[in-house]
């Protein structure tokens, strides 16, 4: 087991952070799930694949800071995903978290998303959400506030541990950026699966 890494200094580049919050909690809703697969996403111009690319908009605005924010948002019309807002005031970045173990709580996990395998409580962004009972009610939360009802907590890191290859689903420019880390050998990290490309009618 590797070190205890203290979940506290995320206004650092998103890089340095994303790799670092595999191992840590997320509580919410009565249930702590431990991080074993994430995503970065950095700001305008700089990252074809983040919702902050083209600069500051309604959706993209909790990006620009302050850092240990909780960005929910809503996707394909069904789900919601969550990611821990990085970096210095103004310049946007944030951390998707993909997948996780439910390491308590698992009866009321298994109540949001009932009818699965404990491995996929937790394996693929919306599904993390569903089972913290994370939606837009959680926008904006500071992670890091003890009385907050979303927690960001320590847990075990072990760097050796860590891989890193291409985003889920990212198509286009950003697509072959190797932003995605996650724990080798952990059964809930969720498939590898190419993005494809939008076709305008």
């Amino acid at each position: 087991m590797g070190a205890v890494h203290p979940v506290v200094n995320l206004d650092r580049p998103v890089l340095e952070v994303a790799p670092t919050l595999l191992g840590a909690f997320v509580e919410a809703g009565g249930v702590r799930v431990r991080l074993t697969e994430v995503e970065a996403y950095a700001g305008e111009g700089e990252d074809p694949g983040s919702h902050a690319h083209r600069g500051r908009t309604p959706r993209s605005d909790i990006m620009f800071g302050p850092a240990g924010r909780l960005y929910v948002y809503f996707t394909y019309g069904m789900h919601w995903c969550a990611n821990v807002v990085t970096g210095p005031v103004g310049e946007a970045s944030a951390v998707l978290l993909r997948a996780g173990e439910v390491v308590a709580g698992l009866d009321t996990a298994r109540e949001r998303r009932p009818r699965v395998r404990d491995r996929d409580l937790c394996r693929g962004p919306a599904r993390l959400a569903t089972a913290l009972a994370l939606d837009r009610e959680a926008l904006g939360l500071d992670l890091l506030d003890p009385s907050s009802p979303v927690r960001l907590l320590p847990g075990p890191h072990d760097a050796a541990l860590v891989r890193t290859g291409p985003r889920v689903g990212v198509a286009g420019e950003g697509a072959a950026t190797p932003w995605r880390f996650w724990l080798d050998g952990e059964p809930t990290v969720s498939p590898y699966r190419p993005g494809v490309p939008r076709v305008r009618p």
